[in-house]
């Protein structure tokens, strides 16, 4: 590949039928109009597919979904979202041209590669998007026949309420989400989140109660079955743990933010690098409120090291919280040879609209 062709820029366009156009420009070639000249153009149509032909693909493209999900526990955004995008683009085309008998399963799949696009596009820093895509999420599934999905977007909408402040819209968003659901797991993370909410806020009362409802719910839920991805976090090996240790944290109290959150760190798998940079995140945080500094610090530098890699505008707004705390001791040694890896993490490359929640 020549230095030219780095420099091509492409635009592919789905359509919703399946159909796509693929042009590659010459930016050195001005066309009609000032525009740059076409390279090549190439478009796409999707075959009719057999029943037979659906029940070999299926399967694939859900251990595409896990693997994508892997992939976004240790890279950033620019990388999972694309992929992610076009996978739902080519399942929805699919769904056009599929026999009715698998219709229903093909828009499910593709509802769950559009909802990780949403978590994608928070990731990095663009709440519209996420929101944007997590309504075609919800789209393609009623579409499909599952409406628990939305549901699920609305814990979705508390989340991104919850990293702007917005303690009223979280809890309301959430209880919203709790009395729509079905299943157990979802009217469980609902009540997690509508603890966080109350956390905000101060309200402790309210707050342990959410948490002890989300925590019967959580632990009365049935393990997943294998046939749907899983909604929600899978990389946090003890996630109610997590919630009430960010809950305490929030409400003032953390010592025991500390005490929940535990060793929860070295549970997390290595390759986990999403999931490890947010948990240390508040452990670490707690940690500096409680004077543990050089524990603090020590969790703080692997943080940064992960974030900087995954590109994550929620993690960093807790490192900004985690820089500020510790700034509290300029002097202490552990502290000044922190802060600078700090700032690395803080540091982010994009240059678009989205701004960390």
């Amino acid at each position: 590949m020549t230095e030219a062709d780095v420099g091509t820029p492409w635009t592919l366009r789905m359509h919703a039928g399946g159909e796509s156009d693929f042009v590659a420009f010459d930016p050195s070639s001005p066309g009609g109009g000032g525009l740059p000249s076409t390279i090549v153009s190439w478009s796409l149509a999707p075959p009719l597919l057999e029943s037979g032909e659906m029940n070999s693909a299926l399967p694939y493209f859900r251990n595409v979904f896990d693997e994508f999900r892997r992939l976004g526990q240790l890279f950033g955004p620019s990388v999972v979202a694309q992929l992610c995008i076009a996978a739902t683009s080519a399942l929805r085309g699919m769904a056009h041209q599929t026999q009715p008998a698998h219709r229903d399963v093909v828009l499910r799949l593709a509802s769950r590669f559009a909802e990780y696009t949403g978590w994608m596009a928070q990731e990095a820093g663009s709440d519209a998007a996420s929101l944007w895509w997590t309504e075609q999420a919800v789209q393609l599934a009623a579409d499909g026949g599952d409406d628990e999905l939305a549901a699920y977007a609305l814990i979705r909408r508390a989340e991104l309420a919850l990293y702007t402040g917005d303690s009223v819209a979280t809890v309301q968003l959430a209880r919203r989400a709790a009395q729509q659901a079905r299943s157990v797991r979802i009217r469980g993370l609902a009540a997690q989140r509508e603890a966080q909410g109350h956390a905000l806020v101060g309200d402790r009362d309210a707050c342990r109660r959410a948490l002890d409802r989300g925590a019967e719910l959580t632990a009365g839920a049935a393990p997943p079955d294998g046939a749907d991805p899983v909604l929600g976090s899978i990389h946090l090996p003890d996630l109610t743990a997590f919630v009430a240790g960010w809950c305490m944290h929030d409400l003032g109290s953390p010592g025991e933010a500390v005490t929940l959150l535990g060793d929860g760190l070295d549970a997390i798998p290595p390759e986990s690098r999403r999931a490890r940079a947010r948990y240390g995140a508040r452990l670490a945080l707690a940690l500096a409120n409680v004077g543990e500094i050089e524990q603090a610090c020590a969790i703080a530098e692997l943080v940064a090291s992960h974030v900087a890699l995954i590109d994550s505008a929620t993690i960093r707004a807790d490192l900004l919280r985690l820089s500020r705390a510790l700034n509290r001791w300029p002097k202490n040694p552990t502290v000044r040879r922190t802060l600078p890896h700090l700032a690395i993490g803080l540091h982010s490359n994009r240059t678009g609209p989205g701004t960390p929640a």
